[in-house]
């Protein structure tokens, strides 16, 4: 069935279709009307699930926290300084492997007061443990939360979505969205038997106080258990194939530009436009930064690498430009541009492109 909605009325349908039992949130433009359209859902009996009304981005983790560990299906959304503010909480579900699903729409941290979007709050998550993915569009948002919540309780790491502010979150799009049977047959109900969930016969300690050497042990395994997030989204048994990347006209290219989220299908277009000027240049779009591809980077084969990102680790440049330098086997070049919402379109990027395959393209900031 084809459906027109937007990144977040997508997102809300996915959770609905996955039969989620809890979810908590507390509202922040412009993630609202994931939620809004959620405790609508529960309000109508079209979703049987508990929506508690919290007071705080933090609190709402923290029952979600409760729920997870006690073994239902539970999902939140935020943004910005929502994230910032359930931010330790962050690290509570990790380091107790609890398969959370979290929607994040990414919108700039202040100050200066700015509801538009950069990448800096997801990448905020990088070293926690939670699996990031950043979708393009509403189709992506809603298949990647899907394959959140069956990845998530495959490995027992929660898994965070992140949809661009605006672009995505409130773009109305069609959306292709299974039937409720497909979806029941590719994510069943979460197993409650599992090592990390409470349960009244089988009491167990969640992140009490404990040895120096369980800290080693846990953070050791989380990592090893990340590096399999790789194989589980190419055999999730999806209706849609999906994969860490995507590779846009990679097969042949001399020059490959690595991005991730909604500004990439400008970037396309402006890659089109210089393969028909005979440029032989190519994308490879982060679908995930963590794990992060550093394979696929690894095997790119090009005279040089341009990463266009929406963030700035101030004193060191482009975050995801860092990453990709310890990987990869070409020459790599960093852009940061588009923070805190400013528009960059098809002509910038065409631009941009150009001048880097001539090697003309200096620093840039937009």
């Amino acid at each position: 069935m084809k459906k027109v909605l937007t990144g977040n009325y997508a997102v809300a349908e996915a959770v609905k279709m996955a039969r989620t039992e809890f979810i908590a949130a507390y509202p922040i433009t412009p993630q609202t009307t994931i939620v809004e359209r959620l405790a609508e859902m529960v309000e109508k009996g079209e979703l049987n699930a508990d929506f508690v009304r919290v007071e705080s981005e933090h609190s709402a983790l923290a029952a979600v926290y409760g729920a997870s560990a006690g073994g239902l299906r539970a999902f939140t959304a935020t943004s910005s300084h929502g994230l910032l503010y359930m931010y330790e909480m962050c690290w509570w579900v990790a380091n107790s492997r609890l398969p959370v699903v979290m929607a994040l729409v990414t919108r700039t941290i202040g100050p200066p007061w700015n509801i538009h979007t950069d990448h800096t709050d997801l990448l905020t998550l990088r070293d926690s443990g939670w699996i990031l993915a950043m979708s393009e569009n509403a189709q992506e948002a809603f298949d990647l939360t899907l394959i959140g919540f069956k990845v998530a309780e495959q490995i027992d790491l929660p898994f965070a979505v992140g949809l661009d502010g605006f672009q995505v979150s409130h773009t109305a799009e069609v959306v292709d969205v299974p039937e409720q049977s497909e979806v029941d047959e590719f994510l069943p109900e979460r197993r409650r038997n599992k090592p990390f969930v409470i349960e009244p016969r089988n009491p167990i300690t969640v992140g009490g106080l404990t040895t120096n050497e369980c800290t080693m042990i846990l953070r050791r395994e989380m990592n090893r258990d990340m590096e399999k997030v790789g194989d589980l989204v190419k055999n999730a048994g999806y209706v849609r194939d999906y994969d860490l990347v995507e590779r846009y006209r990679l097969d042949d290219a001399e020059y490959v530009v690595i991005m991730m989220g909604a500004w990439c299908g400008d970037a396309k277009d402006a890659i089109d436009v210089l393969r028909d000027e005979g440029v032989q240049i190519g994308m490879l779009r982060l679908r995930f930064v963590r794990p992060f591809p550093a394979e696929e980077i690894a095997k790119l084969d090009c005279k040089k690498i341009l990463v266009v990102e929406r963030d700035c680790s101030v004193g060191k440049g482009g975050i995801i430009a860092t990453e990709v330098k310890s990987v990869a086997n070409s020459p790599v070049q960093s852009v940061m541009a588009g923070l805190g919402g400013v528009d960059v379109g098809v002509d910038d990027f065409v631009s941009m492109f150009r001048r880097f395959v001539k090697g003309e393209l200096g620093e840039w900031w937009l």
